[in-house]
């Protein structure tokens, strides 16, 4: 349990220094203004992917590869990405930002566990919806443990990686942190992943049903016994990301309790209630929209990416097609 906590304060710590957690650089990427997330994630995938295929191959870690659900990835991607532009936050940001003293995080969190327990209860009318599961395709799938599989993974990572530096000449936000951040998710995934540590991805999105399961006492259902060590792992991490905010924060004296952020203010004006209620709605289509599609920014983008899965390269892409289009329609000055 330590150790968890652990890992999730490192995770906190390595977005909070880059603000990756921060809504006004996620809201930011909506209306493509900033481009420091997405900077972040390309690193991240572009790196991480050389770096876990080594580990790997080496023997110390196994993947973890999504399998492929069509309705799920699709649908899922899309009202994720809706609900991404619209909270200005992910499943495992909100509980950093929470903890830096954002009240609009904790309201998130709020609508995310209502989606969570709703999901429970309506998995077994989802199924049909979802689509037939495809099962798990990625490079390596394809390539096997051969020379081909170092080398494109090698050629991939490095394009994610100029794409990174491409979107960095059009950003206005100039400094180098999303890059020394990136670098750092590549290293933490990795070790997450390795046997000797705990032989899984990183994730978030799962705590959120697993929560609000237990809370409510619906834990006599299948859903909640699929999920329940998934859940529970992720429960313990994302403390430790909440303690991350809560502690740097205090720390940096940063610390504050923020309902209204600049970018909310600048585009949907001061009103508490209108943010409070928007707030709400956001993590609620965040959190459905993640379930649907089995895993959320940290889980399948960034875990996802790293080991080159095509149910994971695909939701990405839904999601940040969700994300420009709720920005563009959404933040109208």
């Amino acid at each position: 349990m330590v150790t968890i906590l652990i890992f999730g304060f490192l995770f906190g710590a390595i977005l909070q220094y880059a603000h990756l957690n921060r809504y006004n650089v996620i809201s930011g990427l909506a209306v493509l203004e900033e481009f420091t997330v997405a900077k972040a994630i390309a690193t991240a995938i572009g790196i991480g992917a050389v770096v876990l295929s080594i580990v790997i191959g080496l023997g110390l870690a196994s993947f973890h590869v999504k399998p492929i659900l069509p309705g799920g990835i699709v649908l899922g991607g899309l009202i994720f990405g809706t609900g991404m532009a619209i909270l200005g936050y992910c499943p495992g940001t909100l509980a950093i930002s929470a903890g830096e003293g954002s009240i609009d995080a904790v309201v998130g969190i709020a609508g995310g566990l209502l989606a969570g327990l709703i999901y429970t209860l309506a998995v077994p009318v989802l199924s049909g919806i979802l689509g037939p599961d495809l099962g798990t395709v990625s490079l390596y799938s394809f390539t096997g443990n051969t020379s081909l599989f170092y080398l494109l993974t090698l050629i991939i990572g490095t394009c994610f990686v100029a794409i990174a530096f491409w979107l960095h000449k059009k950003d206005t936000v100039k400094n180098y942190r999303w890059f020394y951040a990136g670098i750092a998710l590549s290293i933490l995934n990795p070790i997450v992943f390795m046997a000797a540590t705990f032989n899984r991805p990183i994730g978030a999105s799962t705590a959120f049903p697993y929560l609000a399961d237990l809370i409510t006492g619906t834990t006599q259902n299948n859903y909640f016994g699929a999920i329940q060590k998934s859940g529970n792992w992720e429960i313990l991490f994302l403390v430790g990301a909440f303690l991350s905010g809560l502690i740097i924060s205090l720390i940096r004296k940063e610390f504050r309790f923020t309902l209204i952020h600049s970018n909310w203010k600048r585009f949907k004006g001061s009103s508490p209630g209108k943010r409070i209620l928007w707030a709400f709605i956001g993590g609620f289509l965040l959190i459905t929209g993640a379930r649907m599609a089995g895993g959320c920014t940290s889980g399948h983008i960034l875990s996802g990416g790293m080991q080159l899965a095509l149910s994971s390269i695909v939701f990405a892409l839904f999601v940040f097609t969700g994300l420009l289009v709720t920005g563009k329609l959404f933040y109208k000055k």
